[in-house]
């Protein structure tokens, strides 16, 4: 397994993954909007994703998001996607995703890293529990949808 940092040319391994983790979160399949998507979001500098490839095959991905504290005045990470293919689940990518995300908040300077996940995910619960995330008790989680 390798895990590094997305490049533009690693867009044709990279849209699918994306594409397949929008449908997990029950969206329509939009290859082509998907792929843009992420072009805008490497060309402009909008956030980091970490690609892990199996024998040179997209595996999976994490995608981060800069964010900053005022109380604390430092940055940290939203790492807002975090998708393995099917088929390449139980082979530790996921925490390899999650430890490359890691040591990229701290080469950062960064606060840490922030993400959410739905009530019923226990898988990926359990992952974010045995890489030493916890989870908030302190604070609730509002949405204003526009």
């Amino acid at each position: 397994m390798e895990i590094r940092k997305a490049r533009l040319n690693d867009l044709q391994h990279l849209t699918p993954l994306f594409d397949g983790y929008r449908q997990w979160y029950g969206q329509e399949a939009a290859l082509e909007a998907a792929g843009q998507f992420l072009e805008e979001r490497l060309l402009n500098g909008e956030s980091v994703i970490f690609m892990a490839y199996v024998e040179g095959i997209g595996a999976g991905f994490t995608q981060l998001y800069p964010l900053f504290s005022s109380v604390t005045m430092e940055r940290l990470w939203l790492l807002n996607d975090l998708y393995v293919d099917k088929k390449f689940r139980r082979m530790g990518i996921g925490e390899g995703l999650l430890k490359a995300a890691q040591a990229f908040a701290q080469e950062t300077r960064a606060k840490g890293l922030t993400l959410e996940t739905q009530v019923s995910n226990l898988s990926a619960q359990r992952l974010y529990d045995s890489t030493g995330f916890k989870k908030e008790e302190d604070f609730y989680h509002y949405f204003w949808k526009a």
